[in-house]
């Protein structure tokens, strides 16, 4: 038997190849480049240059695209305004996220100068001394990114799992790569690739039992056989529940979360930071695509299940917050929590949903952006007087609105963002996403995450007490330094004016989201 070639409408893609492309490119770079400092230098004008014109692309195709899309590579991949909107967040987002992984303090980075050692050696403290710059981190994110960009086109399971794994590859390599508490950071490497490569695995073997059950791979197919109502129905269910398991893992969803506070506190603040917000983001659009196209017919059978979830997400990421001691453990937790209220949304399996949750994701990205690189200002003094480690004990940011009032304030600004205080984007974005769940009768769902979201405001607002109304004991003077990196501040500022924009003005940005509220089967 033989298959026809699917004939590719390469215009689409040109987003995702602008990025590819200059990581290939990166990769070039590494290999031709000697000069570590020339070859750090272009690397970051490379990545920076990529994914602004990949946001400037995916902008302009969203203008002149005609009608609501079509797809570009027979029944693998679509291009619509849903995967538009998607592709400009996500390129916003590790625009962000390059900034982040240039910034350099003292002459340092937040990445080890040589990974292929043992942390502490003394290659790794001659690689230090000597400047070295683990400058493939780059090309590593670039394709990270593409892989992201990639996941909102897909419209096919075995495609889906191929760019799965593109995406997450380089996120295993880049979470070990911290410069300090380098066996943290190897640790949380190895669970994250250990439980990604099962989750994978889970989500391929359901992937497996919908073709037997349907003898079709694509969205449509699927979407056809469940409409005819055949038999076998499960086979059809168990294989659902598998692939759910695969995408509600890189959501961060309970109870597939148990990677998600060990990998943020132990990758690198930049790479937690951009994985943060690009991959949630990423997962949320692929799960939004699979729900409304491959599984709309199993509405019924599948909303039980997101309840229960979204529930246990909500719940879980709110109390376990509050004992936290550790900020990035804390934001950690956070994700989880805003995970649930994702899922109020994606419940409903109506179209307003579609507009509701990019809305939410690019509200709260910005916020997720923005304090970690705050989080990323805030250092420890080693007994030598040299800059550490973040300092991420909750006890040594009291005081940090005396010492540095701007970047408290922001911090502060990107904590009621969080909570969904009125006047920020996480307050229209909460907004926007239980009232999708209300209009579909789901108010108990809204009642809980109401309800989780009151909680949650506690260890926000504890924070902001701790950094405003708390002096700090005299001995966090010497040992506590606040940074002034370029790139950090710039990420702040476009992550404070996107969080005040769109809580103030958010009708043009809800305009287009409602826009985007369609889908090519």
């Amino acid at each position: 038997m033989s298959v026809p070639s699917p004939v590719i409408l390469w215009g689409p893609l040109v987003p995702v190849l602008i990025v590819v492309g200059a990581a290939m490119v990166g990769i070039l770079v590494e290999a031709f480049i000697r000069q570590s400092a020339m070859r750090r230098l272009v690397q970051t004008v490379l990545a920076l240059a990529a994914t602004g014109a990949a946001m400037i692309v995916a902008f302009l195709q969203w203008a002149v695209l005609k009608g609501d899309g079509a797809r570009i590579a027979g029944n693998y991949l679509v291009s619509d305004r849903q995967s538009l909107a998607w592709q400009a967040i996500l390129a916003l987002f590790a625009l962000m996220g390059m900034l982040l992984f240039s910034s350099r303090t003292q002459g340092e980075d937040a990445f080890t100068p040589l990974a292929s050692v043992a942390p502490g050696s003394t290659e790794e403290a001659l690689a230090a001394k000597r400047g070295f710059a683990q400058t493939e981190i780059f090309p590593l994110g670039l394709f990270a990114a593409a892989g992201m960009m990639l996941f909102t086109m897909v419209s096919d399971t075995i495609v889906l799992f191929v760019v799965l794994e593109i995406l997450s590859l380089p996120l295993y390599l880049l979470v070990g790569l911290a410069r300090r508490r380098r066996l943290m950071s190897q640790e949380a490497a190895l669970k994250y690739f250990l439980m990604g490569a099962f989750a994978s695995a889970i989500y391929l073997f359901g992937a497996s039992l919908v073709f037997g059950y349907s003898a079709a791979t694509s969205y449509a197919g699927i979407a056809a056989s469940i409409a005819a109502g055949l038999d076998r129905q499960p086979m059809l269910l168990a294989g659902v529940a598998l692939m759910l398991v695969g995408l509600l893992f890189k959501l961060g969803a309970v109870p597939f979360h148990a990677w998600t506070p060990d990998v943020y506190q132990g990758a690198p603040t930049p790479v937690t930071a951009f994985m943060a917000a690009a991959t949630k983001a990423a997962a949320a659009a692929a799960l939004a695509r699979l729900l409304y196209l491959a599984l709309f017919g199993l509405a019924w059978e599948i909303a039980p299940v997101l309840w229960t979830v979204a529930i246990a997400t909500m719940l879980l990421g709110t109390v376990v917050a509050i004992v936290q001691t550790d900020v990035k453990r804390m934001l950690a937790y956070s994700s989880i929590a805003h995970a649930g209220f994702l899922l109020v949304a994606l419940t409903s399996f109506r179209g307003d949903a579609l507009a509701a949750v990019p809305f939410y994701m690019l509200a709260y990205g910005l916020a997720t952006l923005g304090a970690f690189a705050v989080v990323s200002q805030v250092r420890e003094r080693t007994p030598d007087g040299a800059l550490g480690a973040e300092a991420t004990r909750l006890g040594q940011w009291a005081g940090l609105g005396r010492r540095a009032p701007w970047l408290a304030a922001a911090m502060a600004l990107f904590l009621l963002s969080f909570a969904g205080i009125p006047l920020t984007a996480g307050f229209i974005g909460k907004f926007v996403a239980f009232r999708a769940a209300i209009d579909a009768g789901a108010w108990p769902l809204v009642l809980v995450a109401v309800l989780a979201s009151a909680a949650a405001a506690f260890f926000y607002v504890r924070l902001i007490v701790l950094m405003f109304l708390t002096p700090a004991p005299p001995e966090f003077d010497e040992s506590v330094e606040v940074t002034n990196a370029t790139g950090p501040w710039l990420v702040m500022l476009v992550a404070a004016a996107g969080t005040i924009l769109l809580g103030v003005l958010p009708s043009p940005v809800l305009e287009l989201a409602h826009q985007a509220a369609i889908l090519v089967p």
